[in-house]
């Protein structure tokens, strides 16, 4: 258990809770607690979807700009990896990820929020990109995931201009997936995260697989992905038991075992 980064389970769903007063600034031990508990919830079989959630004021507003303004090149040097490894271990969380995301999501904060697989954010919520202010550049995927998620141009607004992105425009250009009232925003990230505490482990682990990897290569080496990783799912018995059950009772009524 971290000091500012924690995971809690309850039903199959694993809440990474980050809690560092008082606007979860993401320091390099926030960076450590967040790859420890990233494979703590990758190694867990009673975590078969994850939360991150950084509370009900805040989800993170950003890396801790105190630790970073003394450093030199060579400095930075060092540190850099640690900065990216930190929001990549939760991206690849083998599991569905969703980000419950209050008050503000800026900088490493929105690169954390990045890394889920999908967002939910409060209507009052305001998200963005703003490291161009400080005289630097996003440095834990910003460059790359938003670009991936919004397109080029959106990608290059947002981080050119450094600009804040209230909640009703993050929706519109897909930055997030859905928008309730704050004080539900945990509710439904959990509820999301709940309909698959019990769906087939493999078969989602599989599937978030195939689609990450797939982005990161060409259309065949993609398909060539996704051709091994559907063979691999035929090991499972949750395959055998999804295909017995809609033979016999038709589709949606499968119990799983995540085996």
């Amino acid at each position: 258990m971290g000091e500012f980064v924690r995971l809690e389970v309850a039903d199959g769903v694993g809440t990474i809770r980050l809690d560092r007063p008082k606007m979860n600034a993401i320091s390099v031990q926030v960076q450590a607690e967040l790859r420890e508990v990233a494979a703590e919830a990758t190694e867990r079989d009673d975590v078969r979807a994850v939360v991150v959630w950084g509370g009900e004021r805040v989800f993170a507003a950003g890396n801790d700009v105190k630790e970073m303004a003394d450093l030199s090149y060579t400095d930075m040097v060092k540190v850099s990896a640690s900065v990216q490894s930190a929001v990549t271990a939760v991206a690849r969380i083998p599991k569905p990820v969703v980000a419950a995301i209050t008050g503000y999501a800026l900088g490493g904060g929105c690169e954390l929020a990045l890394a889920a697989d999908y967002r939910i954010a409060a209507d009052d919520a305001t998200l963005g990109q703003p490291e161009v202010l400080l005289g630097i550049i996003p440095g834990a995927g910003g460059t790359q995931r938003l670009t991936r998620l919004v397109g080029p141009s959106k990608a290059k607004d947002l981080i050119f201009t450094g600009r804040f992105v209230k909640a009703d425009e993050a929706l519109a250009i897909g930055l997030v997936d859905r928008l309730v009232p704050a004080a539900d925003v945990h509710d439904a990230a959990v509820a999301w995260a709940g309909q698959f505490s019990r769906a087939a482990a493999y078969a989602l682990r599989a599937a978030k697989e195939s689609i990450d990897r797939g982005l990161e290569v060409d259309l065949d080496t993609g398909l060539e992905i996704e051709r091994v990783q559907f063979a691999s799912v035929f090991a499972t018995e949750d395959r055998a038991t999804g295909m017995r059950s809609f033979l016999e009772n038709g589709p949606g009524k499968a119990e799983f075992e995540g085996r």
